[in-house]
């Protein structure tokens, strides 16, 4: 038998979504010779291909049609609302090809090598092909993703319950749906059946939806959609799942009593998992730690020459994130002797459903286990002129800052746009804002950015 193929790079990328581009990008640019390996069907990453782009396209037909039916609320004679779920995930397909497109250029544009094929490690430095060919790198980067949990029932599996691929790619819609899980996917994805008329249940194992938010900006939004129809059960235990008279059916228990609901279809909405088991990690030294790859700040395995980034590094599945420690990651390759960290502490999530749910920095709940002494504050939105002309009064905006000085650890709000208002609070955590410092920051009136000055306010009295 002859030898196998060898090249040597300088740096091997396993994965071209948001992470690994940005890693190759900036390696590339720094000299080295750098080689992206990707085996996945289609070129973009999730978050262009089946995650942030397609579902925030299909939540925003979603929000039109909910603001058009509600057209006599501001005195508008819209005439009934009708649509093409056609043309809705058309509109979709044709954003999605626009964003992918352009990922694939800047992948196939010559600044570094793109390699179409799976990989795995034979030993530390060395990655073997699908084709037997080898690829020897000085270091390596794994930024290969997510893909859906498993299932949590053996009995699911008689059901093939839908995941969020599965909805992204829908020709019709069912007449009803169980969404499984209460974290954003899933509330994203049941908020955008309700809007469009089927019957959503939701099952949630935790005793509130978003279980790493505080309650008390959680409620809020359970209540909205719940207002709207949505039947949600919270703190469940599943038992099984079968099919019955043509119908899926989930069996759980909740308040110690046990239930059954049917529907059209259901929605595996539990969670994604790193695309790590593949990789034979073992041959290069590197052991899982809860699914996941561990890494320092710095994005380094165990192993000083191996790093991660994205998904499969955690420790949330956030694009920008991703980005950076992508960025990150590469900088280190670039300049071992003056690497740089990342800083979690300006950590944010929103959800995208209506009302809008945004974190960023410290909740409440996590600062109390810290044992840090903190002060807390928030206002209304249904005591805020701009909220009230908009009929948007779910929710509230809170702000978590330490008890002593002042400084501003985290905020969170729940209404109308807070993936946008969240912004202001990200800068304040970032740049170590004291509560008395937002507090005389000028904001336009009336606007809803206005709306945080209120719990600056009390936390600056609360201080003085």
């Amino acid at each position: 038998m002859g030898q196998a193929s060898q090249r040597h790079v300088d740096v091997a990328i396993l994965g071209g979504g948001s992470a690994g581009y940005a890693a190759a990008r900036t390696t590339a640019a720094g000299g080295l010779k750098t080689a992206v390996i990707d085996g996945g069907p289609e070129l973009g990453g999730l978050c262009i291909l089946r995650g942030c782009m397609p579902t925030k396209a299909l939540l925003y037909a979603s929000e039109v049609k909910h603001l058009a039916e509600k057209g006599g609320t501001w005195g508008l004679q819209i005439p009934k609302v009708s649509f093409d779920f056609q043309k809705v995930m058309a509109r979709k397909a044709a954003m999605v090809e626009e964003f992918a497109s352009y990922r694939r250029e800047q992948l196939q544009d010559g600044r570094f090598e793109l390699i179409r094929s799976k990989a795995r490690f034979s030993d530390p430095h060395t990655l073997l092909l699908e084709d037997g060919s080898l690829v020897q790198a000085d270091s390596i980067l794994l930024a290969t993703g997510s893909s859906v949990a498993p299932l949590p029932l053996p009995s699911l599996e008689s059901i093939q319950p839908w995941t969020s691929n599965d909805v992204l790619d829908l020709k019709r819609l069912p007449a009803s749906i169980i969404v499984l899980g209460g974290g954003p996917v899933a509330l994203e994805l049941a908020h955008f059946f309700l809007r469009f008329g089927v019957k959503t249940t939701l099952i949630q194992r935790s005793k509130q939806l978003l279980s790493g938010f505080d309650e008390d900006i959680a409620s809020p939004l359970q209540q909205a959609l719940e207002e709207e129809g949505m039947q949600i059960y919270t703190h469940t235990r599943l038992l099984s799942a079968s099919r019955k008279g043509g119908m899926d059916c989930i069996t759980f228990e909740h308040e110690g009593k046990t239930r059954e609901i049917y529907a059209e279809a259901v929605l595996h909405g539990l969670g994604r998992v790193p695309n790590l088991g593949s990789l034979n990690l073992e041959k290069a030294g590197l052991n899982l730690q809860q699914g996941r790859l561990k890494t320092d700040a710095q994005m380094r395995s165990p192993v000083s020459h191996i790093y991660a980034a994205g998904d499969c590094a955690g420790p949330h599945e956030i694009v920008h994130i991703a980005i950076q420690q992508g960025e990150t990651a590469a900088h280190n390759i670039l300049h071992p002797k003056c690497p740089r960290a990342m800083d979690y502490r300006a950590l944010v999530s929103v959800v995208f459903t209506d009302p809008q749910v945004a974190m960023v920095g410290l909740s409440e709940a996590e600062a109390k286990r810290s044992g840090r002494r903190v002060l807390c504050a928030d206002y209304p939105f249904n005591d805020h002129g701009k909220s009230m002309l908009m009929e948007a009064m779910h929710g509230k905006v809170k702000l978590i800052a330490d008890a002593t000085s002042g400084e501003i650890l985290g905020g969170a709000c729940t209404g109308p746009m807070a993936g946008d208002l969240i912004h202001e609070i990200v800068v304040a955590v970032h740049q170590r804002m004291r509560a008395q410092e937002l507090a005389v920051v000028p904001h336009y009136h009336p606007t809803l950015a206005e709306i945080w000055t209120y719990p600056a306010e009390d936390i600056a009295d609360a201080l003085s």
